[in-house]
């Protein structure tokens, strides 16, 4: 539970968003360890800490969500520059990359975007599983899309609940968002960015059943994506983020920033793209006002030209070789019935790293 404290975020609540939010009851006021349980998480805002308290059976698959967040974007940008790396020792699951507050002085970059954006989706990911897998009492399977059959199938199985998962990732996390800043707009409009791909990419899933694996009844539930291909989504929305200007405007309760295109000759940014107002640093050397640990001793592939190369990964400063020695199985042979044996060879790689 100790990542809950990382998962910040959201966009302005629409009188729909309002309409569907979570009553904050005392549903589980009677359990007497949750106080301390929520209370040991450093960083909540009051509104968290009273989501944590009221659905203190949830928060550990909020928490799953993070950490799928961070793992799906660790994988997409395994070959870049910005790697998506964790401070291990330190609390903060991205560095300074999300920490306006402490060092990061410029958290309006794309990677920021990105990071919101897998983040919210990641939590109501999670959920939604949770629920499906019946490991929580108060929510469970969707009832709302069955409608009538189609042709060849019928209902069954247990339809997962996107839309209480989304809820619980807005509820929790526009908590922290909620300053008339250029910021938390940019923050709101991407978490929604990220949740939204999950509604967007809902499908049937359906099972056979008959005999020797024929199909003569088909059952089918409404189902979320693999989460890898939210991830490749995402991150194709990452490359074509649209670029914003931060405007002022005097309203009664003050200053309050919003943000415009910067290219009217662009494309407008929907609510599904994601959005961000600040340059990205190159992340070659190590900064910690920037959150870059710099690329040196990063692995690089001296056969490619594209970004995970030596030339553009090590940013020119060339690259050290070494060898290394692996075993690995060889030599493998089917046995008839049924295993399969295998030999043990020693392997020779180059290994490519930067400077």
């Amino acid at each position: 539970l100790i990542m809950l404290q990382f998962f910040l975020v959201l966009i302005p609540q629409s009188a729909e968003h309002r309409r569907r939010s979570l009553a904050l009851g005392q549903q589980y006021s009677s359990l007497g360890s949750q106080p301390i349980l929520c209370g040991s998480i450093p960083g909540l805002v009051p509104k968290q800490l009273r989501f944590c308290r009221n659905y203190i059976e949830i928060m550990p698959s909020v928490a799953e969500g993070v950490k799928l967040g961070i793992q799906e974007c660790q994988h997409q940008f395994r070959g870049r520059r910005w790697n998506c790396t964790t401070i291990k020792d330190n609390l903060a699951i991205f560095g300074p990359v999300l920490d306006k507050g402490k060092l990061f002085t410029s958290a309006s970059t794309r990677e920021s975007a990105f990071v919101h954006a897998i983040a919210s989706a990641g939590v109501a990911f999670a959920v939604t599983r949770s629920c499906a897998e019946g490991t929580s009492t108060m929510c469970g399977c969707d009832s709302h899309h069955k409608g009538p059959p189609g042709e060849g199938w019928k209902w069954g199985g247990c339809s997962e609940d996107a839309e209480f998962g989304v809820l619980v990732s807005r509820e929790f996390a526009d908590a922290r968002e909620n300053r008339p800043d250029a910021r938390s707009a940019m923050n709101r409009h991407n978490n929604e960015a990220g949740r939204t791909t999950i509604l967007d990419h809902m499908h049937l899933r359906c099972k056979c059943h008959g005999l020797s694996g024929s199909c003569e009844v088909k059952t089918c539930w409404w189902a979320q994506p693999d989460f890898r291909m939210l991830g490749d989504y995402l991150k194709d929305k990452y490359d074509s983020a649209s670029e914003m200007v931060v405007e002022k405007h005097r309203e009664s309760r003050g200053w309050v920033e919003t943000l415009r295109v910067k290219y009217n000759f662009f494309k407008h940014p929907t609510e599904r793209d994601l959005v961000y107002y600040e340059g990205s640093p190159n992340f070659c050397e190590p900064n910690p006002e920037t959150g870059s640990f710099g690329t040196r001793d990063r692995a690089c592939n001296v056969s490619s030209h594209g970004i995970e190369g030596c030339d553009l990964l090590c940013c020119g400063r060339g690259h050290n070789t070494r060898t290394e020695k692996r075993k690995e199985k060889c030599h493998c042979i089917f046995h008839w019935c049924c295993y399969v044996s295998c030999q043990e060879c020693v392997r020779v790689y180059d290994v490519h790293t930067c400077k």
